[in-house]
């Protein structure tokens, strides 16, 4: 039954392209933002605000995961190598739709690419469109900043909501996918270096640490020319790893990317202009075929 998890990859990705995401009152994620966001610990002292933030986040992530290996055990035992076929087609059909809402690709990218045709309407209403996407300040972005930010949140998310739930499922099947997509949105609701830093510090380095093998996956699979760059460039910004997949794409478009302010990707490229978002788009599509191909390749020979 080796082939059982590569199928059910390859089956979470068909159906993500076919039919995006389900509905809110059956996804998971949408589930654990409502957990994570029962907790306001801000106010606590440092010390107290850490074990506060971290026994919530192992108590969320327990849960999650006794949750997935519950439904991934009931959904496989019994199975044998000599049972028919189409009782193992099914078995690997219906993880890969537990699997589906634990990596979102159509839907990052038509969230991104709805960010350049706003800016064919107006730079406002691309900012507004931006603004659904990013944390930051967006109404004071030229619409070249409007265009570089999209391009690096399809970078980072590219390893956020798609290869690396798709590493952690190969390593560890439906558990393991099911707790790095907690970690994420842990780290995306806690992780900031304001009055919620000291809380939500164990929520950004469990993401940090479940994100750095990932995200250097991915900086690969966007295939970077001078690729000996990217060490250096990725070193540019603040994250341990949104940086690799950022400046992957940065330099396979031979565009700068940048946050004002804080990083510069790539500062020999071009400006990025319009056309960039759909052709970055383009390429992550890309990755993701070949990734989603690897990985299964990956998750056949663990549990072959």
């Amino acid at each position: 039954m080796a082939w059982l998890l590569p199928l059910s990859l390859l089956v979470a990705l068909a159906v993500d392209r076919l039919w995006g995401e389900p509905p809110a009152w059956a996804h998971p994620v949408v589930g654990m933002g409502r957990y994570l966001g029962l907790f306001r610990l801000t106010r606590l002292p440092p010390a107290a605000g850490f074990i506060a933030g971290a026994l919530a986040w192992l108590l969320g992530a327990a849960a999650v995961g006794f949750i997935a290996l519950w439904l991934h055990g009931w959904l496989l035992i019994g199975l044998r190598p000599g049972d028919s076929p189409l009782r193992l087609v099914a078995a690997a059909a219906v993880l890969g739709l537990l699997l589906k809402p634990l990596l979102a690709w159509r839907m990052l990218a038509d969230e991104v690419m709805a960010v350049e045709a706003a800016l064919t309407e107006s730079l406002p209403a691309g900012r507004a469109r931006l603004s659904r996407l990013v944390s930051r300040d967006t109404t004071q972005l030229s619409a070249t900043e409007v265009r570089e930010a999209a391009i690096e949140t399809l970078a980072e998310n590219l390893n956020d909501s798609v290869i690396a739930p798709l590493f952690w499922f190969a390593l560890f099947g439906l558990p393991g996918a099911a707790v790095y997509r907690f970690a994420n949105t842990a780290d995306a609701m806690w992780g900031y270096r304001d009055e919620r830093e000291w809380c939500g510090k164990w929520a950004a380095r469990a993401d940090d640490v479940l994100s750095w093998l990932p995200a250097r996956l991915t900086a690969l699979l966007l295939w970077p020319p001078r690729a000996q760059r990217l060490w250096r460039e990725a070193r540019r910004t603040p994250s341990p790893n949104s940086g690799w997949p950022m400046a992957a794409m940065a330099l396979r478009l031979d565009r700068q990317l940048a946050k004002p302010g804080v990083y510069r990707l790539h500062a020999e490229g071009q400006a990025v202009r319009a056309g960039d978002v759909g052709e970055a788009c383009r390429i992550a599509s890309r990755a993701v075929a070949v990734g989603g191909v690897i990985i299964a390749a990956l998750a056949g020979a663990l549990h072959a």
